[in-house]
């Protein structure tokens, strides 16, 4: 997209305070990180470019824990402890067996008008996942696009439509609500989730202005005041966003942005709470998210600090 990372750093200056906390790297030398996850005592993440899905183990060591050739996003696990993980540009869900080989979950490629994308799995096995709605890095217009369910058992359906790049998700500890970002809509998102894993109706989590049908995606950049691309959940029912174009972590809470953490001159584009004590903020850094330029440099990289109010809820 044509819009300056340097143009969203100024802009996230204007209305808060940047709250100065040290960040310190935790893995570097990849090429675009996605989907952090904080999973039995471990930093779990995906790397688009090289294909990987990674752990990082308490000393320190980032281990490979699986290759999917079409591109890995979004992580999560079975009741029974298999991984699921979503497979972008063929739209499908891998889940990875005991022995460690990746076999189809579920095929949701007719369901997705785009690259599939992000994921949620719930406690009780049921998946949530997003998708681009439109060709993104290709430089199309921009559409809506839905969100999936996919049970334990493979079967998919769509829950939800007419979502500006629903993107990261996170469900309450009551797993009763579904909270999703919505990168091009400057709105977070969320839904009431029913006792059969469908949604209900959408209602505003946090809302900075309606983009309404605008078709170009620089000027839906150009109106909002965040772009948000992964999600993480706190015991406070806040949430932490990677404001991707504005370069910080922003905390929402009631409606309203109350903290913030600067990534510049990175954007960050994906966020997860974790660590012994659950106040360790993980971002996914890295200079933009162009897939030609991310795809040619080692330039991505997981950093960390440490914030106020534990994690909550899934992931």
């Amino acid at each position: 997209m044509s819009t300056a990372l340097d143009d969203g750093v100024e802009r996230s200056r204007k209305g808060w305070n940047m709250a100065d906390r040290e960040l310190r790297t935790v893995a570097d030398g990849f090429t675009y990180l996605e989907g952090p996850r904080w999973h039995n005592g471990e930093l779990w993440f995906v790397d688009f470019y090289t294909k990987t899905v990674n752990r990082v183990d308490a000393a320190g060591t980032v281990h490979q824990e699986a290759v999917v050739e079409a591109q890995p996003s979004g992580l999560g696990w079975l009741p029974d402890g298999r991984m699921l993980v979503v497979s972008m540009k063929d739209r499908r869900v891998l889940r990875q067996e005991a022995d460690g080989t990746l076999v189809e979950h579920a095929n949701i490629h007719d369901l997705c008008t785009g690259h599939a994308n992000d994921m949620v799995v719930a406690p009780n096995g049921n998946a949530y996942i997003g998708n681009f709605g439109f060709d993104l890095m290709g430089g199309a217009d921009h559409e809506f696009a839905t969100v999936v369910l996919v049970r334990p058992d493979g079967s998919a359906q769509i829950v939800a439509e007419n979502m500006s790049f629903p993107n990261g998700m996170v469900i309450t500890p009551d797993e009763k609500t579904l909270i999703v970002n919505e990168l091009f809509g400057n709105r977070v998102s969320q839904f009431d989730i029913n006792a059969d894993g469908t949604l209900g109706e959408r209602r505003d989590f946090a809302n900075f202005g309606d983009l309404g049908d605008e078709s170009s995606v620089d000027a839906r950049l150009a109106a909002a005041t965040i772009v948000p691309d992964g999600l993480a959940l706190d015991a406070e029912g806040a949430v932490w966003i990677a404001d991707c174009v504005n370069a910080r972590a922003a905390r929402i809470k009631d409606g309203k942005i109350v903290d913030e953490v600067s990534t510049a001159p990175n954007g960050v584009f994906a966020v997860a709470l974790g660590g012994e004590d659950g106040k360790t903020l993980f971002m996914c850094l890295a200079p933009d998210f162009d897939e030609a330029k991310r795809t040619a440099a080692r330039e991505g990289f997981m950093a960390a600090t440490e914030v106020d109010v534990p994690h909550a809820g899934t992931p």
